[in-house]
C-alpha cells in the first residue's frame, strides 16, 4: 500500500520501520519542524526524520503535502504521535489511522500513557483507530490490551506499547484497504481526556498518599526541594507504605544512587523533603 505517514518523537519511529520492513510504500514522511533537543543552539531533527532520512525516504514539515502524496498515488495516511491536529480538508482527501495508546475512549490525548500510571490503571492497551475531526473521537479496527505492572515506568510501558502497535497496525494494513476502511467500529463507554503535563505537576507534594507519589516518579521528571535547591527523584520503590528512592539528581549534578547523595548531604534529622 502507498501510505502518508505523520510522526514526531522516538516512539512514532518503530511504527515506520514496522511498515516498511511490511512492504510497504511511503511517498511521504511528514513530521514537526527541527527544534532545539538538549543543551546548545543548534537545531535537530525530530527523531522520525532522522529514522526517515535514514531509510531514504521523502520528509516534509508541511502537512499539505499529503495533497501531492495523494497525486502521487497514495491511498492512506497513518498517524502516530504527529503532535498537531490534523485538519478536516486533509481528512478528506485521503483516509487516515491513528496508532493510540489506550484503550478508547478512556485517555483521549496527548498523554495517555502519563494519565494511565497516574490514575492507578491496571491495563491500558493500543487501539488502531479511524482518524477523524475531533480529539481521537474515531471508530477503532483494532484493539489489543496491556497490563500496567504495578512498578514498570512510563518508559517501559511506553515501549511495550510500542511493540504491540507494531504489531497491530502492520496486522490491519495486511489486507486491501477496501476490505476493511469502512469497518470501524464506534467507542462505547465514558471518554476521559489524558491532557499534556504541566511544569507544576512534576513537583512531588509530600502530602499526598505513598502510592500517589510514586507513580509520580514512574512517569519521570518527578522532583522536589532539598535546601532550596531542586532534586529529582528518577527512581523509588515503596515499602511498607514508605516511598525509599534509589536513585536521584541533584540540580546542576549527574544522576547518583540515593545512598551516595544521602551520604554527601548528610541530611539532619528534622531536614525534609519540600522545605526551604
Amino acid at each position: 500500500m502507498k501510505l502518508v505517514y505523520f510522526g514526531t518523537p522516538d516512539m512514532a519511529v518503530p511504527p515506520l520501520k514496522a511498515l516498511i520492513d511490511a512492504g510497504h510504500d511511503v511517498v511521504r514522511v511528514i513530521t514537526r519542524v527541527d527544534k532545539k533537543r538538549g543543551r546548545g543552539s543548534a537545531l535537530s531533527p525530530s527523531p522520525v526524520k532522522a529514522a526517515a532520512f535514514e531509510l531514504g525516504l521523502t520528509v516534509s514539515h508541511d502537512p499539505d503535502e499529503v495533497l501531492a502524496a495523494v497525486g502521487d498515488g497514495a491511498e492512506l495516511g497513518v498517524v502516530v504521535a504527529y503532535g498537531r491536529i490534523i485538519k478536516p480538508h486533509l481528512l478528506s482527501a485521503i483516509p487516515m489511522v491513528n496508532l493510540h495508546y489506550s484503550l478508547l475512549p478512556r485517555w483521549r490525548g496527548a498523554a495517555p500513557v502519563e494519565r494511565a500510571i497516574l490514575s492507578g490503571d491496571t491495563v491500558t492497551g493500543v487501539d488502531v483507530m479511524r482518524l477523524e475531526e475531533g480529539l481521537d473521537v474515531g471508530g477503532i479496527y483494532a484493539e489489543e490490551r496491556v497490563p500496567i505492572g504495578a512498578d514498570i515506568t512510563a518508559d517501559e510501558l511506553r515501549e511495550q506499547l510500542t511493540e504491540v502497535g507494531c504489531r497491530l497496525l502492520v496486522k490491519v494494513l495486511d489486507r486491501p484497504l477496501v476490505e476493511w476502511i469502512d469497518t470501524a467500529v464506534a467507542q462505547v463507554g465514558d471518554a476521559m481526556y489524558a491532557s499534556k503535563l504541566e511544569k507544576g505537576e512534576s513537583e512531588i507534594d509530600w502530602s499526598r498518599p505513598e502510592l500517589d507519589v510514586y507513580r509520580l516518579v514512574r512517569i519521570g521528571g518527578a522532583w522536589t526541594t532539598f535546601r532550596g535547591k531542586r532534586l529529582k527523584i528518577l527512581a523509588a520503590h515503596v515499602v511498607e507504605g514508605q516511598l525509599i528512592p534509589t536513585v536521584v539528581q541533584p540540580e546542576g549534578k549527574a544522576p547518583m544512587a540515593f545512598d551516595a547523595w544521602r551520604n554527601g548531604a548528610q541530611p539532619a534529622g528534622d531536614e525534609l523533603f519540600g522545605c526551604l
